[in-house]
């Protein structure tokens, strides 16, 4: 990478924790369970602190728990590239917005400028500076880009009783993680167009990514980067059974 074209562009991580410990079966949020000696979260957080493509950081927490997030993430772990800490909304796509609605106020005031926006759960803590480059590549390549892995295993559709209507085929398959990384004011435009279509009633899909609202909303095709089968996203006990094996 030029260092001295880096310099001009701007990468801002949106770092998601506002997920709940419903599937955990637990009454603390999966992203601040302890793994090894420190939360889930702080791993995503350390790797955007060490990171010489991320410039800062906006950490969106659950309702109710941004000076929780700020006192004891944030400042009790000295996480110095975290800019602010905000409170999301009742989805994911909602707490993603939250964030692009300040990126994109920032951009108005600033007149814009080159930048790049890494959407990454918080409940994934295998994330590496080496999946932060090469998204980033992409990204400048392509406009928008999403990390992910092929499928291992064969899928089928099923039909609303059960049964096999058709087996998927696998080679053209893959599973998406994040981050998810996307040129700033594609992004910003595609979830505005979004919000409004909701707003109006007009939308009945269900809103799983954030690729999903390029390709729906930007019209950008998203190009998907390969990355590793370790960067899971804890959701159940099993999944924090698997990262503590891999934290070794």
């Amino acid at each position: 990478m030029d260092e001295r074209t880096r310099d001009r562009i701007k990468c801002t991580a949106v770092v998601l924790a506002g997920g709940s410990g419903r599937r955990m079966g637990g009454s603390v949020a999966k992203q601040y369970l302890p793994l090894g000696e420190k939360p889930v979260i702080w791993y995503p957080l350390a790797a955007c602190e060490n990171s010489r493509i991320i410039d800062r950081v906006i950490l969106v927490a659950e309702r109710g728990t941004a000076a929780y997030v700020r006192s004891q993430i944030v400042e009790k772990y000295g996480f110095r590239r975290v800019e602010t800490v905000i409170e999301g909304g009742a989805e994911r796509y909602l707490s993603v917005w939250e964030a692009l609605r300040l990126i994109a106020q920032g951009r108005e005031e600033k007149s814009g400028g080159e930048e790049y926006v890494f959407i990454h759960d918080g409940a994934r803590p295998f994330l590496t500076e080496k999946l932060l480059e090469d998204t980033y590549r992409a990204a400048r390549k392509y406009g928008a880009c999403a990390a992910g892995v092929p499928v291992k295993d064969t899928v089928k559709e099923i039909t609303a009783d059960g049964f096999v209507s058709r087996t998927l085929r696998r080679r053209s398959l893959w599973a998406v993680q994040t981050p998810q990384v996307f040129e700033a004011g594609l992004i910003c435009r595609a979830y505005a167009g979004m919000m409004e279509e909701l707003a109006a009633g007009g939308c009945d899909l269900e809103i799983t990514d954030d690729a999903m609202v390029a390709e729906t909303w930007g019209e950008r095709p998203v190009k998907l980067v390969e990355a590793s089968y370790e960067n899971i996203k804890i959701t159940t006990p099993e999944d924090m059974k698997t990262a503590r094996g891999l934290l070794g």
